[in-house]
């Protein structure tokens, strides 16, 4: 569920003049304040959206992607240096060295 924010008309109350509320998209806007009944508005609040993550930074970060290429088989497109850029289904030499990855 969206959270929304509204702003109180008049004094604010203990929930402060702007308060954020979690509701459904079906729900209409509130008009008044749920927990005093005083008026209040909505509020349009910036909203962002984040492009994915390019396979470098999913490298990066620590991550792996892998792509399906065929039954069994999949493309690892954020292999690193001396890693293999395919990885088998049952084939334990083909996985990554997570022990490079990841670190105590």
């Amino acid at each position: 569920m969206p959270i929304y924010e509204y702003e109180h008309v008049g004094p604010a109350c203990s929930r402060g003049a702007v308060f954020e509320e979690r509701r459904s998209l079906a729900d209409p806007p509130l008009e008044r304040c749920p927990q005093c009944g005083a008026p209040v508005v909505k509020r349009i609040s910036r909203s962002f959206v984040r492009a994915p993550k390019t396979n470098a930074e999913l490298r990066d970060l620590g991550f792996t992607k892998l792509v399906r290429r065929d039954d069994g088989v999949y493309e690892n497109v954020t292999a690193r240096d001396g890693e293999s850029r395919v990885m088998r289904r049952g084939d334990p030499a083909s996985l990554p060295d997570i022990g490079r990855i990841v670190s105590d």
